[in-house]
């Protein structure tokens, strides 16, 4: 990846983690490998699932579980927020330096929407209603948004396309993977909703205005 377009993403602000930096660094191995089976657990729905049934469940103490957050609830956004960061961090190892500023963005997002990849209508059902899980994943999403839109940017200095209104196209296709994970959506698509938000993302990429003389876009790498 090239200076310049490392910079440039690298000045989007990340959204401020549930878990603190100091708090995971902190978090022994233990802790951890609950933290990942918690997130398998809470795939397949968690609005009935109580502490003790958790900790039964993980075969581990109730105080265990407390140590980690202070409610279910509590414990599901840690989860769900450590999940999606580690795919954010994939996310960003995805674009490579020979790329254009176009084939990252698809690169980029196509390693994002692992995200929803997974994503059960149950689970998306309880965490819609939860009103601080509803928030978190805005913040990711629009965390999202901004670092497709610094990418469009650059694709437009470097004329790779038009001037575009970088804005919109951005909160359209790093938008398409949280809505299609809608628990309203999801019942109705014929795909996945990863692979319903990389198909769209690519219609849109090659539908963007070109300058006059510019090529083409080189094949997508997936």
């Amino acid at each position: 990846m090239t200076a310049s377009l490392v910079d440039r993403v690298r000045t989007v602000p990340a959204p401020a983690p549930v878990l603190s930096r100091d708090r995971e660094h902190r978090l022994t191995q233990r802790q951890r490998e609950l933290l990942d089976e918690l997130g398998r657990i809470f795939d397949k729905g968690f609005a009935d699932v109580t502490m003790a049934e958790l900790a039964s469940r993980l075969n581990c103490s109730l105080r265990t579980l407390y140590g980690l957050a202070p409610s279910r609830d509590e414990l599901v956004l840690t989860v769900v927020d450590r999940n999606l960061r580690t795919v954010g961090r994939a996310a960003h190892a995805a674009i490579e330096a020979d790329m254009t500023a176009l084939e990252a963005i698809r690169s980029y997002l196509g390693a994002a929407t692992v995200a929803v990849s997974t994503i059960t209508e149950e689970f998306a059902n309880d965490m819609a209603a939860i009103r601080a899980g509803s928030e978190l994943n805005a913040a990711h999403s629009d965390y999202l948004v901004d670092v497709t839109r610094c990418l469009l940017e650059l694709a437009v200095e470097r004329g790779e396309i038009a001037d575009v209104d970088t804005v919109a196209v951005a909160r359209v296709i790093a938008g398409l993977g949280r809505d299609f994970a809608r628990p309203e959506v999801i019942p109705h698509l014929r795909t996945s909703p990863k692979l319903a938000a990389d198909t769209m993302v690519d219609i849109v990429l090659a539908g963007l205005p070109r300058p006059r003389g510019a090529h083409g876009l080189r094949p997508t790498r997936r």
